[in-house]
């Protein structure tokens, strides 16, 4: 499948949503690609119960041209203006349920324009018993539940950092959930301040209010976090610190994250400049690389309400409205405040650093324990020695973890940033050069691939 587009929208998350549904109702012939099958991301998840403006930007979206390329997922940009996509499930299906033909199991996207509204992920650290069935991410254990997992009468515990904790634990306590604690990492006085900072923030603080209801009978914990999960073949109990004081928790289930990072490869791989572990961008959102726009999380954790903003922002700007796109970032210079307040909240305490053991994993893909990665000084050195990394995730997980336990840094993205079918990579126009005409790998400093299947499995 070969198709050409004046924008094409990475990611159908709020962000996606705005940025499309603004560039289409402008004029633009639009695509909106996301690997999932329904459009909202992971915060308006399909099958969930949506609030009034998740139904109105969707509902919006479906009314508008642009093209929805849902349940495709892009994995390379081998060219200038070209994305290739491939259907994210296997075997791929239409939305009828038949099987797709050959011709449409590879997409080949030109574009004029492009919009990374890529979203962000939750962030996990290791720790004794991570690995145990039903120790999960908060997101993890909300989108089970929302897809109908059983979890009234159950026991849990959240812990981490972060808003989603509340939002998932709320969520949990309506389906009939016991929640037993909600351990946040951060101090009273991180949240104190934070919390002052909600004052101008009034749709926020109604939100609050309403998580604060449904957890009238469940107990915040802050400068507290879990050091130890216990079972055999499943999760029995956890171990929490707070202070000097540990103690066991009889527990079903562990929904655990530690705030969000963003899912910054593909602007990686487009020779985007990152800074701080997000997506730099002007005024307008426009990335390093002319043409190419950024929106949500990607830029900064910074939730809902800024998302649709930072989409539409970007939209306007690549449809040439710059006067209207000026007009809106106005609105989103005043919402940054809450981005720096949020982030200074979630501050990682560094005793976290101390939760692996030695024979704690911490890639999971590939099994490689803490101690065989004390003695490397890189993210590169792990790799190479012990494929950390390297494995189906290709470091979504122990790349974060180990960013925060050793101070790494991944210094390469390399395509296929997905894992992806040999007949999809072989059909893919051959990778020459980037945006400049030189290789991103290159560009970034690092060993260009001498093979396409070079650090994925």
């Amino acid at each position: 499948m070969k198709e050409s587009f004046d924008l094409v929208v990475a990611g159908a998350g709020p962000a996606g949503i705005a940025a499309a549904v603004t560039a289409a109702e402008a004029g633009l012939r639009v695509a909106v690609v996301d690997d999932n099958p329904a459009p909202g991301g992971q915060i308006w998840r399909s099958g969930a119960h949506l609030p009034r403006s998740a139904q109105h930007w969707i509902a919006r979206l479906h009314r508008s041209s642009a093209v929805p390329l849902l349940g495709w997922r892009i994995f390379d940009s081998p060219e200038p203006n070209l994305l290739c996509a491939e259907p994210s499930s296997f075997p791929p299906s239409s939305p009828n349920g038949s099987s797709l033909p050959p011709h449409r199991r590879h997409a080949e996207l030109r574009f004029k324009k492009l919009i990374l509204a890529t979203g962000a992920r939750e962030r996990f650290l290791p720790f004794p018993g991570w690995t145990l069935p039903n120790v999960m991410g908060a997101g993890a254990l909300d989108a089970l539940v929302r897809g109908g997992l059983p979890i009234a009468g159950k026991r849990v515990v959240v812990a981490g950092t972060g808003p989603l904790l509340l939002a998932v634990a709320a969520h949990l306590a309506r389906r009939g959930a016991k929640i037993v604690t909600v351990c946040e990492q951060a101090s009273f006085a991180q949240l104190a301040r934070f919390a002052a900072h909600l004052a101008l923030e009034p749709a926020k603080l109604a939100q609050g209010a309403g998580f604060a209801l449904a957890l009238r009978s469940a107990r915040l914990r802050t400068g507290c976090w879990p050091i130890a999960a216990h079972g055999t073949d499943r999760l029995r109990a956890v171990t929490l610190r707070q202070g000097h004081n540990f103690w066991d928790v009889d527990c079903d289930y562990l929904a655990c994250g530690f705030h969000l990072v963003p899912n910054i490869e593909l602007p990686a791989l487009l020779a985007c400049r990152i800074a701080g572990g997000f997506v730099s961008t002007n005024g307008l959102l426009e990335t390093s690389v002319p043409g190419i726009y950024c929106a949500g999380e990607p830029t900064g954790i910074g939730g809902v309400e800024l998302a649709l903003l930072e989409g539409e922002i970007a939209a306007l700007a690549a449809s040439a409205q710059t006067a209207r796109a000026q007009k809106v970032a106005r609105r989103r210079r005043r919402k940054l405040a809450f981005v720096r307040a949020l982030e200074r909240a979630c501050t990682l305490d560094p005793q976290l650093r101390t939760l692996p053991a030695e024979d704690t994993f911490i890639c999971r893909c590939e099994d490689v324990p803490y101690a065989a990665l004390c003695s490397r000084s890189s993210w590169r050195e792990a790799k190479l020695h012990t494929r950390c990394g390297m494995g189906p995730c290709q470091g979504r997980i122990c790349g974060t973890a180990t960013e925060f336990l050793f101070g790494w840094n991944a210094d390469s993205v390399r395509p296929p940033v997905f894992p992806a079918l040999v007949a999809n990579l072989a059909v893919s126009p051959a990778r020459t050069h980037d945006f400049n005409g030189a290789s991103a790998a290159s560009r970034a400093g690092v060993a260009a691939p001498t093979h396409a299947f070079k650090e994925t499995r």
